[in-house]
């Protein structure tokens, strides 16, 4: 039991420093009373979405509840070795345990995004603050907000698990743990995206193309949403998601592990222990990642990639040591676990440096179509489509190589722990993600509370770093969704005991043709969903301009109307993620009852193939419209306000439902589809 104490031990060292480093930011001085106060508005309006999307959650998670105890614990697992593995006596064979692990990574879920949150719009203030005095206090501030969030991922995630497993002992029963946090996940990323790119595209075509207003003008009533947003939706969406990627590739390795340890009841055989171990290395090897990111105050775009790259990179190679030598002191486990292990770091950094290349205005790509956006708005939609469809090809060859080395050095198992190590280092790599939207948020408060232009610059340049260290996230985020997913899929055909998913069957073709279809039909329910929210958003914003006398002028003492514009994204994010949360949740049940188990391991495979390329093109092209527009705002091609700045714009809002709402939410439909099916599996054979 020492390795999984170890691991829990280490979820425990998470927490707490992520507790410290709060406290760390907190503490830091929260500006002037200008920016207090739009601080204050833009806390308000994102504690008050969450508040009321988590009421409309927990009813869902009540009827989850019920479901699985009914269908699944009352009806299979008092058929499991769960018997054999209770010794103690006090739980009975048949029990809402299913249930109970569903409620903990719901809880689990909602819990890490609550605080990631919380941070991040005490964070923002901060950083614009601490902007004042140099770039190296402002991005240590930042990032230090986003590493509570990593760490309170990572740290809840293997606790979570961990504990589970010691007391349940059942892949089945910890697989509603994941089913819990992938819930959760999806109605937190397309809420929270419908949310904020309603605000965004708002807040840019009226503000800026029309009305020719600066970003984030005081002016303009949308702003504050926009603001909002960035909070509920590339924070607490973004943390949601990787808490069910995290734990989800755990508990698949655990299963495939599970299948060949069940002959002899061995909660702790050696491949059982070791993604929890190698979860609990890489949080140790984050906290130390974490501490050595630093950067000058004359950085450039350059030298501020470097100094996250250099904890991340550090970090990677700390878990590979550490890894490396508990595998050496296990005779139990070959050497070649090592290597499964450092493929998925590598392929994890592949496709995020490959999305750095195709996202960054440092490379020719986001280059390309800044210049094409001087011959006008449908140049630049054609310029952004077509890097976004190239940008697939790395994370392709990326994924199929990871899985092929995989597979030949460790099976089955082998791919799920590719997934594990290429998350093993979460704890920092989400901590850059998170950061982003800190950044971004502090660059708005600096231009609504007038501060000095030295400070909007040094938050432009963490904002620009944002925008690409979020892209990274999103392409990383959907690497590890395939192979979480496979895992998933492998596990699910172990439940039902299918060894393969033959495509000259009628059957499992007809699966795999729905599978593929459904990231389509949920991308398109997610982009209507913001451009209705973004239709009202524009009326509202012209409204005021109208009706309010001096807000366009900017008179003395006018203000706009922002709780209106909350409200606008509020009611049309919450009403709008209720039909794709449902299709992700009963496409799987509907498909196994009517045509088949079969039939659903097909549909997990057409899901898996045509969601991967479809979120990939959408998170890249969408982030590369995004900063096409800021290397034209930097003095390119005419500048601000100039003919190919609004093409630019108008790429960029385009591309932010793309990179920001629908791009990476079909990561998670795809492994909420493949823990449905593993966990429902047994009534389809």
């Amino acid at each position: 039991m020492t390795e999984l104490y170890i691991a829990i031990g280490a979820g425990v060292l998470a927490l707490l420093v992520a507790a410290f480093l709060f406290r760390l930011v907190t503490n830091q001085p929260s500006g002037g009373h200008a920016v207090q106060e739009i601080g204050a508005l833009i806390q308000e309006g994102a504690m008050a979405f969450l508040r009321r999307e988590y009421t409309i959650l927990a009813g869902f998670v009540v009827i989850i509840f019920i479901v699985l105890a009914v269908l699944i614990d009352f009806n299979v697992t008092g058929n499991s070795t769960i018997e054999n593995l209770i010794s103690d006596g006090n739980l009975s064979v048949t029990g809402p345990w299913t249930a109970i692990a569903y409620l903990a990574g719901a809880i689990g879920s909602a819990l890490a995004g609550y605080i990631g949150m919380n941070i991040a719009v005490r964070g923002n203030t901060r950083t614009a603050t601490a902007a004042e005095t140099g770039l190296n206090p402002a991005l240590r501030i930042a990032f230090n907000s986003g590493a509570v969030m990593g760490l309170t991922v990572v740290g809840i995630g293997i606790v979570g698990v961990t504990i589970l497993w010691l007391i349940f002992g059942n892949p089945n029963v910890i697989a509603g743990f994941g089913f819990g946090a992938s819930s959760i996940a999806l109605f937190a990323r397309v809420g929270g995206g419908i949310y904020t790119k309603a605000a965004d595209v708002g807040a840019d075509l009226v503000g800026k193309v029309e009305a020719g207003l600066p970003e984030d003008d005081p002016r303009n009533p949308a702003v504050i949403a926009d603001n909002v947003g960035d909070n509920v939706g590339d924070v607490a969406g973004m943390g949601a998601d990787l808490f069910e990627s995290y734990a989800g590739s755990i508990i698949a390795t655990i299963a495939l592990a599970w299948t060949a340890a069940n002959a002899v009841q061995d909660i702790e055989a050696p491949k059982i222990v070791l993604p929890m171990m190698l979860a609990g290395i890489g949080i140790f090897a984050s906290i130390i990642g974490t501490s050595i990111v630093r950067t000058k105050d004359d950085a450039t775009m350059g030298n501020l990639l470097w100094s996250l790259r250099f904890g991340i990179f550090g970090a990677g190679i700390l878990a590979l040591i550490g890894t490396g030598i508990y595998i050496l002191m296990n005779d139990s486990l070959s050497f070649d676990l090592f290597w499964v292990i450092l493929v998925g770091l590598v392929v994890g950094q592949v496709i995020g440096t490959a999305t750095e290349y195709f996202t960054s205005y440092e490379f020719a790509p986001v280059k390309w179509i800044a210049q094409q956006s001087q011959t006008g708005h449908p140049s630049t939609i054609i310029a952004g489509i077509a890097i976004g469809l190239y940008s697939t090809v790395i994370p392709t060859i990326a994924i199929a190589a990871g899985i092929w080395i995989a597979y030949e050095l460790a099976g089955l198992y082998g791919i799920g722990l590719a997934a594990v190590g290429m998350l093993s280092t979460l704890g920092i790599t989400l901590a850059t993600d998170a950061y982003g939207p800190v950044a971004d948020n502090a660059g708005g408060i600096a231009e609504q509370a007038g501060l000095d232009p030295e400070v909007r610059e040094r938050t432009d340049s963490l904002d620009a770093l944002g925008n690409t260290t979020a892209a990274t996230g999103k392409g990383f985020a959907i690497g590890s969704a395939v192979l979480t997913a496979m895992a998933l899929m492998a596990a699910y055909g172990q439940v039902i005991d299918i060894d393969s998913f033959d495509l000259l069957q009628p059957k499992v073709l007809i699966g795999a043709l729905v599978g593929a279809l459904l990231p389509f039909l949920f991308a398109g329910l997610t982009m209507q969903a913001v451009g209705t929210a973004a239709g009202h958003m524009i009326e509202e914003v012209r409204r005021q301009f109208r009706e309010i006398p001096g807000l366009r002028e900017g008179a003395p003492g006018v203000r706009p109307d922002a709780a209106r514009a909350v409200d606008i994204s509020t009611r049309g994010s919450l009403k709008a993620m209720i039909l794709p949360g449902l299709i992700a949740i009963a496409a799987p049940i509907l498909v196994g009852l009517f045509v088949g188990a079969h039939a659903l391991g097909g549909m997990l495979a057409g899901s898996i193939i045509a969601g991967f390329l479809l979120a990939i093109f959408m998170a890249n092209a969408g982030g590369a419209w995004d900063n096409a527009k800021k290397y034209i705002e930097l003095g390119n091609f005419g500048g601000k306000g100039s003919d190919p700045h609004a093409a630019a714009v108008t790429g960029d809002t385009v591309g932010d439902p793309f990179k920001d709402t629908s791009g990476p939410a079909i990561n998670i439909l795809l492994k909420l589809m493949a823990v449905v099916s593993l966990i429902f599996g047994p009534l389809f054979i």
